[in-house]
């Protein structure tokens, strides 16, 4: 089998360094659309050194992603990354992340789900610095053509919009070059901004990074909801249901309950598809 289960829950986790500095968060933040207006003092907290601060979800490229990169390379697992679909990402803050860093990232596989036609990796990653613990982050990894090796099927619970409109609903415009601005934190490949690779996977132009949208996502609940508050944001997960090609406009909207924030994210321009299920975030 590709995949050997037991042998990958059981591996030794693995560590390996991880930094970075104020330009590796100033072009993250640039890439998930900051800055616009270039003036305005709420969108210079990211982009500006002097007054810099940094969204949690900085955390899925801090090292160049390498969550999934070292997760897929771990002992028990050989897959196809052609097959391979990010299905989800959680992210649990244990302390604001500083601007610069220095701290050792440590990788397992918690789980492996069989889905029957198709497998369910969970790749979880846990940051510490010299004063301890940063963030610890869990993603699923789909991949197509792997289940049925008599493995736990997993959990498979959906989480229902509130029975009523929104409490906050904006739209972000995502830029024609959006994809090309957020690869540079580290996601090369080139389904995000080769047309003829995207046609070959079966799309008419490239698509924008599921991970943009995702902190797309967070930095308007933070913008709106949290009172720009980065520092207040516990926790964040969001599964990803569709696509979003650059030049769209992303929907989202809030529902705001007592320490956390459920957010649902659609493409404006297709009658509202879905491109995040599952999204909430959590803070004090």
């Amino acid at each position: 089998m590709p995949i050997d289960a037991a042998k990958a829950i059981s591996a030794e986790p693995r560590s390996t360094d991880l930094t970075w500095d104020q330009k590796d968060v100033q072009l993250y933040h640039l890439g998930i659309g900051a800055g616009r207006p270039a003036t305005d003092p709420d969108e210079l907290r990211y982009v500006l050194e002097s007054k810099l601060h940094v969204l949690p979800s900085f955390a899925t490229v801090a090292g160049a992603g390498l969550a999934v990169v070292g997760g897929l390379s771990a002992p028990g697992i050989d897959v196809d990354l052609a097959a391979v679909l990010h299905g989800s990402q959680r992210i649990d803050l244990h302390r604001p992340i500083p601007v610069k860093g220095a701290a050792t990232h440590t990788s397992s596989v918690p789980a492996v789900y069989d889905k029957g036609k198709a497998a369910v990796i969970v790749l979880r990653s846990e940051v510490a610095d010299a004063d301890g613990p940063l963030w610890t982050s869990d993603t699923q990894i789909f991949v197509r053509g792997e289940g049925g090796f008599g493995g736990e099927r997993g959990p498979s619970s959906r989480l229902e919009a509130p029975g009523r409109a929104p409490d906050l609903t904006v739209e972000r415009a995502i830029r024609e070059d959006q994809a090309l601005l957020y690869r540079l934190s580290g996601d090369w490949n080139p389904l995000h901004a080769d047309p003829e690779f995207a046609k070959l996977a079966g799309f008419d132009r490239p698509i924008l990074h599921g991970l943009c949208t995702y902190g797309i996502a967070l930095k308007a609940v933070v913008d709106t909801a949290l009172g720009g508050d980065v520092t207040r944001v516990r926790s964040y997960s969001a599964r990803f249901t569709g696509v979003v090609f650059p030049g769209e406009t992303l929907r989202i909207g809030m529902w705001r309950e007592e320490g956390r924030v459920q957010v649902s994210v659609t493409a404006a321009e297709r009658d509202d598809a879905p491109v995040l299920g599952d999204t909430v975030v959590e803070y004090a």
